[in-house]
């Protein structure tokens, strides 16, 4: 008996099954939300509104450039431990390293 009421309140708490097929599911507005959810640029400098691209990953390295907050840049490949950062700037070309204090993943949330 005492199973029945378990099963019973299982039951109870059971989420409705969804029916609606992908046409009449559609929500207005969702597209435009899924297009912007596909950013081509994932990195961004923050903490700074420059950082120094670097030709080595060591701060005694020498200068080649500088990566300013707004410009856009390509991560290349990290340090294992993620200090520091291999970039190409798209606007310049230079390419180099730059702190991994300065550069972080941007992270979407994407509803499709």
């Amino acid at each position: 008996m005492r199973t029945n009421r378990v099963a019973a309140v299982c039951a109870a708490l059971a989420l409705p099954a969804v029916t609606a097929t992908a046409a009449n599911a559609a929500v207005p507005g969702v597209a435009a939300v899924s297009a912007s959810c596909r950013q081509a640029d994932p990195y961004k400098v923050h903490g700074a509104s420059a950082v120094t691209i670097r030709s080595k990953a060591s701060s005694n390295s020498r200068a080649v450039g500088v990566l300013y907050r707004a410009q856009k840049f390509m991560v290349r490949k990290k340090t294992k431990t993620g200090s520091w950062v291999y970039i190409t700037d798209k606007k310049t070309g230079v390419t180099g390293w730059v702190s991994g204090a300065y550069v972080y993943r941007t992270v979407y949330m994407c509803l499709d």
